[in-house]
């Protein structure tokens, strides 16, 4: 199971390089839960529900021309359906024609083939770090 849920973010990934964006968003939950770190600046946030992230996502590729893409460098199961990945991303401004670029972390739960959670790091190392706490290690809350 571990590597099926590497897979469907894989996939998401793929969907979203392809530009198939309602194939990407096909693979997230109804009630799936964004939250970006705030190094990401003013998008910075949660956000909840597949209308939410949709539009998050949607806002964030409207801001980029039709070269922007993902490089996977790392996909691995964390266990519990947590998956980690460490993604180059980038390409150019859809009003400058700047190019920029970075690398980022990420952490996704998958739940019955479904991405129910993702969190944006603006470093793989955070990714990994919070991977540790509570609401990715399957420990209880209060």
């Amino acid at each position: 199971m571990a590597e099926a849920d590497v897979e469907v973010v894989r996939a998401q990934f793929a969907a979203t390089n392809e530009r198939d964006f309602a194939r990407a968003m096909d693979i997230y939950a109804e009630d799936v839960v964004l939250v970006v770190a705030e190094e990401w600046g003013i998008t910075a946030g949660r956000y909840e529900g597949k209308a939410a992230v949709g539009e998050w996502f949607g806002d964030w590729f409207r801001q980029f021309a039709d070269d922007y893409r993902f490089e996977i460098l790392e996909a691995r199961d964390l266990g519990g359906g947590v998956v980690f990945l460490d993604a180059k991303h980038g390409g150019s401004g859809r009003a400058s024609g700047v190019t920029i670029g970075s690398e980022s972390g990420y952490l996704y739960r998958v739940v019955d083939g479904k991405i129910t959670q993702v969190q944006l790091f603006a470093r793989p190392a955070d990714a990994l770090e919070a991977a540790s706490l509570p609401e990715w290690s399957g420990a209880e809350t209060d």
